[in-house]
């Protein structure tokens, strides 16, 4: 029973001021994303009212991303450990700040599309660094993050397992990627208001 006892806590840890800041990061992350890319679909005085909004969605999520990157170096240190190792690593932080500010430069110079890409671009390198940061724990202990931590290797399925869903994964994803493709070409272009419409 003992042994159990650096287990035990209550749902409110999960909510930390760093947990709250970055959820907030991430729901203005896709705030954002999501209002360029009506404002790609869209057009008329629709168009124009997105295109104003968008603006205040763009400093919310920049002022966030600041708030988050400057939280982490100070209350995280771990999540930087590897890129101290590797300093090369920099470069995908320094990639992510560069899509990023070139959103809001995109928009101003009206290219919708561009600013939806480096949008996209921006959720992959935010997830990247992520990654990097966290390598090779899935889920860190706070109570012996050395002991007690959920990494890679020991949470992983068996090697037989890891076959078969490699293999499930080769087949998915070219299906996956080739019906998003099919879709965006069926959909692609500025919606139109019409009769049919609904």
């Amino acid at each position: 029973m003992d042994a159990n006892k650096d287990f035990i806590g209550s749902f409110s840890d999960f909510f930390s001021p760093y947990t709250l800041l970055l959820g907030l990061t991430t729901v203005a992350l896709f705030m954002m994303h999501g209002a360029i890319y009506l404002v790609m679909k869209t057009e008329g005085k629709l168009h124009n009212d997105l295109r104003d909004r968008v603006w205040t969605l763009i400093i919310f999520f920049m002022v966030c991303y600041a708030a988050t990157t400057a939280a982490t170096w100070i209350y995280r240190p771990h999540m930087i450990e590897r890129m101290i190792e590797m300093p090369w690593l920099f470069l995908v932080g320094a990639a992510a700040f560069l899509a990023i500010l070139n959103i809001p430069r995109q928009m101003s110079k009206r290219n919708d599309g561009w600013a939806f890409i480096f949008s996209s671009v921006s959720i992959g390198l935010l997830l990247s660094l992520f990654a990097i940061g966290t390598f090779p724990i899935l889920i860190r202990s706070s109570v012996n993050p050395d002991r007690n931590s959920l990494s890679l290797y020991n949470a992983a399925s068996s090697p037989l397992t890891l076959k078969v869903l490699i293999i499930i994964v080769l087949i998915g994803v070219p299906l996956v990627l080739a019906y998003g493709f099919y879709i965006y070409r069926i959909f692609r272009g500025k919606v139109k208001i019409e009769n049919t419409s609904y």
